[in-house]
Parts: C-alpha cells; sequence; structure tokens
C-alpha cells in the first residue's frame, strides 16, 4: 500500500475525513487571497523504556494527534492548530490561519487532489508492534548482562529502548497532496566505570528508520553494550588534553556534527533571506577547501533524517550544498524559496503539527576523498585524532563554535600515543573549512541517533563524513604545549 493510501486508511477515514472534506477545507482556506497555504495531518505514537540497576525504571506510552494550517501572504503567516484529527476543528483551524489575509475573498474554484508520487525509504510496520513488550525487557536485560560482564570495573549500567511510529499528510492549496509513514527506533546504553578513585563514563547507541529487529540481527544491540565499556575503558586510561593551536584529524562518522552545526546550519534559507548568515552574499563563491563537497540528502534509505516527502509534500532531494568548496546551494522549505526566487528543496520540516514549518537538515555529509585514514594520522607530527563529540555551542550567525570530544587521542610522529580527556576544539565554520587539507576514503554516517533544535523545535537528523585532517585549530584543554 502507498503512504497516501495508508494514512487515509489508518487515520483519515476512521476519523469521518473522505476527499470531499479535504476538498472542502482546501476551499476555505484559499478563498483569502494567499501566496500558499497547507493543511497538516499528523499521528504519532512512542513507546520507550529506561533500565538502571538492572531494574526497569520508566515506561512510557504516548500518543500525538492533531492538525496545523498554514496561509501565507509574503513575509507573514497565519497559523493555527487543533490537537484532535476532527472535521469542525479543521475547519475551525482553517478559519482561523486564513485571518492573515486582509484582501478580498476569492472566486471559488473547483480543487483537484494529485498526490505525489514518491519513493519509499522505510517499512511502514510499527516498530512497537515488531517485539513483545517481555522480549523488549528481556533484551535490555541482557545488554545489561553483556555490559557487567564485559569488565569488572563497570559500577552502573543504564539502558534505553524507544520506538516511535509516525504518519502524516499535508495537503497545499494548489492541490498537492504528500504522505509519509516512518517508523523510528534508538538503542542507548551509558556506562559507569570506577578504578581505585578514578569514575569514567561512556556510552554508544544505535537507530534509525526500521523496526526493532534490526537489533537483534547479528547481535549488534550488544556491540553497542560492549563499545559503551570500551568507552569507559579508554576515558580511565586517560590523560589532561594539551592545549594550543595544533592540527586536528577528526574521526569517520559522528564528528561531522561540527559541519553540521557550524556549516550546514548557516546554509538553511531562511537566516540567508534575512541576510543573518555569513553565506548569504557567498553564492557561487569559494566557502571552503577545494576538498569539500557537502551534501544534504533526504532520499536515504531507512536512515533516520530521511523523509519521502517533507512536512510541505516536496519530496525529499539530494541537495549539494558546497561543491569543491564553492557554493552551490541553499536548503529551503516552500517560505524561504518564494522569497528568495528560488525552488524548494525538501527541507521545510516542523517538530510536529503545533509547530510551523521552517528549513532544516536532513542527512547532511561531506563526500569522500582519496586518503586512507591512516596516512591522515601518520602526517601528524604533534596534533589530536577527535574520534567523537559529546556536544557544544554554535553561534549560527557567525558559524563559531566550541565542541567537547568524547574520545580523543594525542598524536605524536604519527602514532597514537594516549587517550585524552577535556579536550575542545574552537573556531569558526568557514575557516575552519578551508583548513580541511587531506579527506580520506572511509565515509561513514552517525549510528542513527541525532537531533537538532532550532527555533525551540528538535527533529531527528543524520550526519556523515570520512576522516578529515584539518591543518590547525584552537584545541582548549587543561595542559599548554608549553608545561
Amino acid at each position: 500500500m502507498d503512504n497516501l493510501s495508508y494514512v487515509k486508511e489508518h487515520l483519515l477515514h476512521p476519523a469521518g475525513i473522505d476527499d470531499a472534506f479535504l476538498r472542502q477545507s482546501l476551499t476555505l482556506l484559499q478563498e483569502r487571497q494567499l501566496d500558499f497555504g497547507d493543511i497538516f495531518f499528523e499521528h504519532e505514537v512512542s513507546e520507550s523504556f529506561r533500565l538502571s540497576e538492572g531494574i526497569i525504571k520508566h515506561g512510557n506510552y504516548n500518543i500525538l494527534a492533531g492538525v496545523g494550517v498554514r496561509a501565507q501572504i509574503g513575509e507573514k503567516t497565519g497559523f493555527a492548530y487543533a490537537d484532535a484529527i476532527e472535521p469542525q476543528a479543521i475547519l475551525d483551524a482553517c478559519q482561523a490561519a486564513r485571518s492573515i489575509s486582509r484582501g478580498h475573498n476569492c472566486e471559488r474554484v473547483a480543487i483537484a487532489l494529485n498526490p505525489l508520487a514518491v519513493k519509499p525509504l522505510y517499512v511502514q510496520d510499527n516498530p512497537l508492534d515488531s517485539l513483545s513488550r517481555d522480549d523488549k525487557i528481556a533484551l535490555m536485560r541482557k545488554a545489561n548482562e553483556v555490559a557487567r560482564a564485559a569488565d569488572p570495573r563497570v559500577d552502573q549500567v543504564e539502558i534505553s529502548l524507544g520506538q516511535v511510529h509516525r504518519q502524516m499528510l499535508v495537503l497545499n492549496t494548489d492541490g498537492t497532496i504528500g504522505a509519509d509513514v516512518k517508523p523510528i527506533v534508538q538503542f542507548n546504553v551509558s556506562v559507569v566505570m570506577k578504578n581505585g578513585t578514578r569514575t569514567e563514563s561512556g556510552s554508544s547507541a544505535m537507530g534509525g528508520s526500521y523496526l526493532l529487529d534490526e537489533l537483534l540481527d547479528d547481535d549488534v544491540y550488544l556491540n553497542v553494550a560492549r563499545d559503551a565499556v570500551r568507552m569507559a575503558a579508554v576515558n580511565l586510561e586517560s590523560i589532561p588534553a594539551p592545549a594550543g593551536t595544533m592540527p586536528v584529524v577528526l574521526g569517520a562518522g559522528w564528528p561531522a556534527v561540527l559541519i553540521h552545526e557550524a556549516v550546514g546550519h548557516g546554509l538553511e534559507g531562511d537566516c540567508n533571506y534575512l541576510k543573518t548568515s555569513i553565506y548569504h552574499d557567498k553564492m557561487g563563491q569559494q566557502v571552503a577547501s577545494p576538498l569539500c563537497t557537502i551534501v544534504d540528502d533526504g532520499t536515504i534509505e531507512r536512515r533516520r533524517g530521511s523523509q519521502s516527502c517533507d512536512d510541505e509534500g516536496t519530496p525529499a532531494q539530494h541537495n549539494v550544498l558546497i561543491e569543491k568548496g564553492i557554493l552551490k546551494s541553499y536548503m529551503h522549505d516552500r517560505r524561504s524559496a518564494r522569497l528568495m526566487g528560488m525552488k524548494p528543496t525538501g527541507n521545510g520540516r516542523r517538530q510536529s503539527y503545533s509547530d510551523m514549518t521552517i528549513p532544516r537538515m536532513t542527512n547532511t555529509y561531506l563526500l569522500p576523498g582519496e586518503y586512507h585514514k591512516d596516512e591522515l594520522i601518520a602526517s601528524l607530527e604533534r596534533g589530536i585524532y577527535a574520534v567523537n563529540f559529546a556536544g557544544g555551542q554554535v553561534d549560527p550567525t557567525s558559524g563559531r563554535f566550541v565542541f567537547s570530544a568524547s574520545e580523543a587521542y594525542l598524536v605524536e610522529k604519527g602514532k597514537i600515543v594516549a587517550p585524552i580527556k577535556g579536550a575542545t576544539l574552537i573556531g569558526s565554520g568557514a575557516e575552519t573549512m578551508n583548513k580541511v587539507c587531506m579527506v580520506a576514503d572511509d565515509l561513514e554516517f552517525d549510528r542513527g541517533i541525532g537531533w537538532c533544535g532550532k527555533a525551540g523545535q528538535s527533529v531527528r537528523v543524520g550526519i556523515g563524513q570520512p576522516t578529515v585532517k584539518i591543518s590547525s585549530i584552537i584545541v582548549g584543554g587543561s595542559k599548554t604545549e608549553e608545561e
């Protein structure tokens, strides 16, 4: 069954909503003179569990359902939402949203509903039903046992398991209809390890747009538990991080959070229309090293940040943002595209039906280069090899950032010397991307756990990169190079 038929059968028809009512709602919305309007339906069911000290201490089941309606004229947006998928509530929201228009009523026209042809990127099945509750709890308990057995220094283990099933449908005033049905799974393990008076922690996770069965294939969920123990053990052996300006090699996969935060947000359409981004007047110019080609792609199968269509019904796209260092494209929703005279890129996203759509990233990544990652490490006379990041702060206007490394190593004369603790990377996105001097051939994506916050909204995203060398960057640590 295609996504649109699925959502109509499982979401709209039980509420007494058919095509005739959808046309009626759109007609009501566009009776006023609008540049654009849409009606967004969403139904999301989620379940989560948390195990601590070998005991299930938290369980949650939640249903989110409602409708959001937008009406746009120029830079102005009228928005209303209803916390129920019910005919009268939808009509009331349409009346409220269209009040943004002070123009004359338009002549009524017959609206033909035109479903978009989109490629399904994941199964429609509900991950909450893919394992029994007893099996979910048994999975978490087994991971707890494996983590504790992996190292006698393990003192605490905390495990969480979450599943989401999301349905959405959006109708636009041009009659187009888009729909998506998406499963989401995430599994996290955190470990606290003690050695004498020293205590350190480690964590690992995996997830994606698939069913819980994926965790059981080759016992990959147990590898997550072992990796969390490995991280804690590495941190127990860590030495104070050096401080100063030095070359840094960023590992493949999750370190692409730096690109996402320090570069990606600056390429979203709204901040470029408002000219608050450092990239707003750089189209066609060199903004990064010629070794850098950065893509935002919502079409990758089973990825957390993917979407068959965005929350405005625009089909997901493969968008080249920076090609060999040259700025080629911004990421747009319909509003920013219209205001800038460009085309929507499939990046209109919202946290839920009660939020307005804004331009957001999907899966953002750096394309691979020609080197082997060992060559990048071997090229360091003295520097840092940063494999994972715990978090950081970014000013999206200037692109300046501070990121904390959760797993990093000191490298001397091309050899890894020791794990380090307390390393932070400080710089600006544009400056750092221009200092990329080597790119490896080992492109990896994150393990399906990414979130992105913007304007008070959080959405699921993906990131990726190969191993990358930056010729120089400020490293904040607890030990200066002169000591």
